[in-house]
């Protein structure tokens, strides 16, 4: 198939399948979707880019939070903006996708905002996951809306193997018939609340519910030894502290009855995708944007901000928390199918390239 134009995909982790799933139909409509994940891969690749070629950044992480010192992350700042200022001069077209407000945990704040301030300057498209990204954002910068496109996150429908059935899932981790299954999947960091979720869980241990946890993800040693000292006494614990292997995935989310984010601050979510795929209920928190972007999603469930250790906990201790609205699951990941939403993405790509040859 003949190459229609170069798109410089930044930074492309390759254990985050939203990346491939984003680019199924531009590959198909011959974009040649380059790969990279360091700093020095951006520059050399840009430096081959020219008109009709596109530079597209994702989570900006890698610029400056990999500096050990601000006059390291300074000077990286400096780098990638000379790469991207020169890609653009040739002609290259820029996209941002906001996938949060700024990263989580950052050590060199002023320069993280500076370069998120850069990206909604110089971008020629910003791409949010739900209308609602540019307001969140405008407490630190401004989102031009007449740059701005909307493509949701895809459903993960058809990624990930959907074998097992809900008695054999809860078999393999040892769930009992009358036990509540309370799951967080995903990378285990400070920042997405794990502690509230804990100390939820603590005040459910009396009540007619038998929660246990169900911790499933890659967590750093230092992160574990943190956790583990807050584990909540009296509730029964399975917990895969590790990557989970794609083959694995559908045995977590089918053998729970509840995935929770208890996120302190989230933009968007592929693990919400993630529990719909599996027909899972999800609590969320009750964030202005969220609620406007699925509030009518009657298998979500949604926690007080001010008070979320009270609030979950009363989630939890409800039996309609649990109840599975089936219908509502499949329609929300076939409207959201990773076709649909590849082709949303691949129509934007072929925009930019008319603009370009008008």
């Amino acid at each position: 198939m003949k190459t229609v134009a170069r798109v410089l995909v930044f930074p492309a982790y390759r254990d985050n399948p939203y990346i491939n799933l984003l680019g199924l139909a531009a590959r198909g409509r011959g974009y040649a979707l380059i790969d990279e994940t360091r700093l020095e891969e951006l520059e050399r690749t840009a430096a081959s880019l020219t008109s009709g070629d596109v530079v597209h950044l994702h989570w900006t992480t890698p610029v400056v939070q990999r500096a050990e010192t601000v006059e390291e992350a300074s000077e990286r700042l400096d780098r990638f903006r000379t790469a991207v200022d020169a890609a653009a001069a040739r002609g290259a077209r820029i996209v941002w996708t906001l996938h949060n407000v700024v990263p989580h945990d950052v050590r060199h704040d002023e320069l993280e905002l500076a370069l998120c301030r850069y990206l909604a300057d110089r971008a020629d498209v910003v791409h949010v996951m739900t209308a609602d990204a540019v307001e969140a954002a405008a407490p630190l910068y401004t989102l031009d809306p007449a740059k701005v496109v909307v493509i949701p996150h895809p459903s993960y429908q058809g990624v990930y193997p959907s074998q097992l059935s809900r008695h054999d899932a809860r078999a393999s981790i040892g769930l009992d018939a009358d036990e509540r299954g309370v799951l967080f999947f995903g990378q285990m960091r400070p920042y997405k609340g794990l502690d509230t979720l804990f100390a939820a869980l603590g005040r459910l241990k009396a009540t007619a519910v038998r929660p246990v946890l169900l911790l499933a993800g890659s967590v750093t040693d230092a992160d574990r030894l943190t956790l583990e000292a807050i584990l909540p006494a009296g509730v029964r614990v399975v917990w895969h502290p590790g990557h989970v292997a794609d083959a694995d995935v559908e045995k977590w989310l089918r053998a729970a009855d509840v995935l929770v984010l208890p996120y302190r601050r989230i933009l968007n979510s592929g693990t919400l995708h993630l529990a719909a795929t599996f027909d899972l209920p999800v609590v969320l928190p009750d964030e202005p944007h969220l609620r406007a972007a699925f509030g009518g999603e009657t298998w979500i469930r949604w926690f007080d901000t001010e008070d979320p250790v009270t609030s979950i906990a009363g989630l939890l201790d409800d039996e309609a928390t649990y109840a599975v609205d089936s219908a509502a699951t499949r329609d929300f990941s076939h409207r959201l199918s990773p076709f649909t939403i590849s082709t949303r993405y691949a129509d934007l790509l072929d925009r930019l390239r008319a603009t370009d040859s008008a």
